[in-house]
């Protein structure tokens, strides 16, 4: 980030625990994806976000209940940071009536308004001006919330990334754009196709915003950027932006191997696991190894009863399928 970065204290061994345990279900919950999937039980496909856990845990953790969240279609562990639980999750993959969005959403559209998490797209970079206008009725309102964007490498070399960055800089708006930077843009490296060598925060200048790079498999690190950036836009300095470097497990979806990752490189990042990077932490603040353990079986057993629970769930009505189409809950065209 330009300029001096206000020093932010980290979580002690309580919190960081805690996060922990929340990046533990969200492991659980996409792997309990990935083998329901082709078990048979999740139809579509699915993009999953193990290895990413941090980015989202970390940023949740820094953020107020009532800031508005938007995220892509690799969106499972920023619906479960904010509060949706995986029986709901896996209930939405599954068709179920229960799901998070009864079924309507399925996993490439997992919101939770509720929560003010509102929506993951499936059109890259689509969700990043709407972002833009949910910070303007924020500042509007006064109720000084902020807006958070998650958007992947890919999407910082279409023309949606650009426009809104430069809205928001000429608008001075609470709005914190996060790169989360898995070095792919579906198949292809981002570094073949970009002329900078951080996608996201090299751009950011160019707008006048400050871009930061941070390690997004490091939850602490996670907390502490998105801490400053968004205490920053809060108190009315206008947007940031912030790189987190990280790195998925599965493919792009369950259509893909992955086979064009070099082996190398993939062995080199599941050394630097989220869960490993926080349990490390965690042993040098002297948490013994059986309490890290312990929250991992905990996680573990919330997400194999939310699969039989998920699995038991009846299937949706299909009178209700265009319930919900319209604000009023109707389905009506409007004249």
């Amino acid at each position: 980030m330009t300029g001096a970065r206000e020093a932010v204290a980290d979580p002690d061994a309580t919190e960081l625990l805690a996060l922990y345990e929340q990046m533990a279900v969200v492991r659980h919950t996409e792997q309990a994806a990935h083998d329901l999937f082709l078990s048979g039980l999740v139809k579509g496909t699915t993009h999953l976000a193990a290895g990413q856990e941090a980015v989202a845990v970390g940023a949740s953790a820094a953020l107020r209940e009532d800031d508005y969240v938007f995220a892509t279609y690799r969106g499972h562990h920023h619906a479960l940071a904010r509060g949706a639980t995986p029986e709901e999750c896996l209930a939405e993959l599954m068709s179920r009536a229960s799901g998070l969005c009864g079924a309507k959403g399925g996993s490439m559209h997992l919101t939770k308004a509720s929560a003010h998490m509102l929506g993951s797209y499936a059109i890259v970079g689509a969700h990043l001006p709407m972002a833009v206008g949910a910070a303007w009725s924020a500042r509007l309102r006064g109720t000084g919330q902020i807006a958070v964007a998650f958007f992947g490498d890919g999407a910082t070399n279409i023309g949606a990334f650009h426009e809104a960055l430069n809205l928001a800089a000429v608008w001075t708006l609470p709005v914190l754009f996060v790169c989360e930077n898995n070095l792919y843009m579906e198949y292809t490296p981002i570094a073949d196709v970009t002329a900078v060598a951080s996608p996201a925060a090299d751009r950011a200048p160019a707008y006048g915003i400050p871009g930061e790079v941070v390690d997004g498999n490091d939850v602490v690190a996670v907390r502490g950027a998105v801490t400053r950036l968004a205490g920053r836009a809060r108190a009315g300095d206008g947007p940031g932006l912030l790189e987190a470097r990280t790195y998925r497990h599965f493919g792009h979806s369950r259509a893909d191997p992955a086979a064009y990752r070099p082996a190398e490189e993939v062995e080199r990042w599941l050394k630097h696991d989220p869960l490993d990077v926080a349990r490390g932490r965690l042993t040098g603040l002297g948490v013994p190894a059986g309490e890290v353990d312990a929250a991992d079986g905990r996680a573990a057993d919330l997400v194999r009863a939310a699969v039989e629970a998920a699995k038991d769930a009846p299937a949706p009505d299909p009178g209700q399928a265009l319930t919900d189409v319209w604000a009023d809950g109707g389905a009506r065209w409007r004249t």
